[in-house]
């Protein structure tokens, strides 16, 4: 009966444009951790690994609770052995791997320049999907990548040329960013062939619960501090960022992935920097440089392209 075979619908461009605004949310919400680890590190005495896996044990109910009502779900499937590893492998190198390098970034170079640097992990997704998935680049993603790193690295210039000179400490912070960008890079990519199969939900909660289960057991193995004898402040900054940048965001950013695949979920996740440097501004007191302005108004401009190539 060939007249009786059905086609995979293609997602209408309400439920593609629904995961661009879902992606949007989500990188705001992420842009918040460096300005909360920046001021963790300017009004405490906290180190990257304690900052971290406070970051994590404060997450991890939430990802612990999530992973159990995903899985007492009626419709659930369980995860084969090789999605097991799949998972585990990708959420550690996201949240463990990634999240370490960029914590110890942040103790070198500013906030806005940190998530400037980062941000160049959308080429990398874009890339990464074609030399290994063969998966076509289409000729609005060309032109959103152009755009969009024509602003942030107009913004990276214009932050390296008028700031104070830079010294070796500057240069090792932005080595470790542009490391976490290539794990982050192969985390979205991961994650955006395993999220179609076991769902954005289950992925992310189990995905961050290996994560979890590794900073901690970083901590415990390297540390020579107690959790649990910190000042308030501490705690205060680790919670907000465990709940405003971690938790949420997580989930939206799995959501966004879902409904619009992981290369436009990178370009989209672009105003990122936006976020950041509007916020290390009002909370940080970092400045703003017209070429930042001009730069900012360049990654919009890309991430409303990649939100046109979804409607079209």
């Amino acid at each position: 009966m060939l007249g009786s075979s059905v086609l995979p619908k293609k997602p209408s461009s309400g439920y593609f444009l629904g995961g661009v605004i879902i992606g949007l949310a989500g990188a705001i919400c992420f842009s918040t951790k460096a300005i909360v680890v920046k001021l963790a590190y300017r009004e405490t005495d906290v180190d990257a690994v304690t900052l971290l896996a406070l970051r994590m044990l404060f997450s991890l109910p939430f990802f612990l609770l999530s992973a159990a009502l995903t899985s007492s779900k009626s419709g659930n499937v369980k995860f084969t052995g090789k999605q097991w590893t799949a998972v585990a492998v990708v959420g550690i190198l996201g949240y463990y791997v990634s999240s370490l390098l960029d914590f110890l970034g942040l103790q070198y170079i500013s906030a806005g320049m940190e998530r400037l640097i980062l941000f160049i992990y959308p080429t990398l997704v874009v890339l990464m999907s074609a030399c290994f998935f063969k998966q076509k680049i289409g000729g609005y993603q060309w032109l959103a990548l152009v755009i969009t790193y024509a602003g942030l690295l107009l913004a990276f210039w214009s932050e390296v040329n008028w700031s104070e000179t830079p010294d070796e400490h500057f240069y090792r912070g932005v080595w470790l960013i542009f490391l976490c960008a290539i794990t982050y890079a192969l985390y979205i990519v991961g994650s955006g062939r395993l999220i179609p199969i076991v769902g954005a939900g289950k992925f992310n909660s189990y995905a961050m619960t290996f994560a979890a289960a590794a900073v901690l057991l970083h901590f415990f193995l390297t540390g020579d501090r107690s959790l649990f004898h910190l000042s308030g402040e501490i705690y205060l900054y680790s919670f907000i960022m465990a709940i405003l940048s971690t938790v949420i965001p997580s989930y939206l950013v799995a959501e966004g992935i879902k409904r619009m695949g992981s290369d436009n979920a990178a370009i989209v996740g672009s105003v990122g920097p936006v976020s950041t440097i509007l916020q290390a501004y009002i909370f940080l007191q970092e400045p703003v440089y017209v070429a930042q302005i001009v730069g900012t108004m360049l990654i919009l401009i890309g991430v409303l392209l990649i939100s046109k190539k979804g409607r079209s």
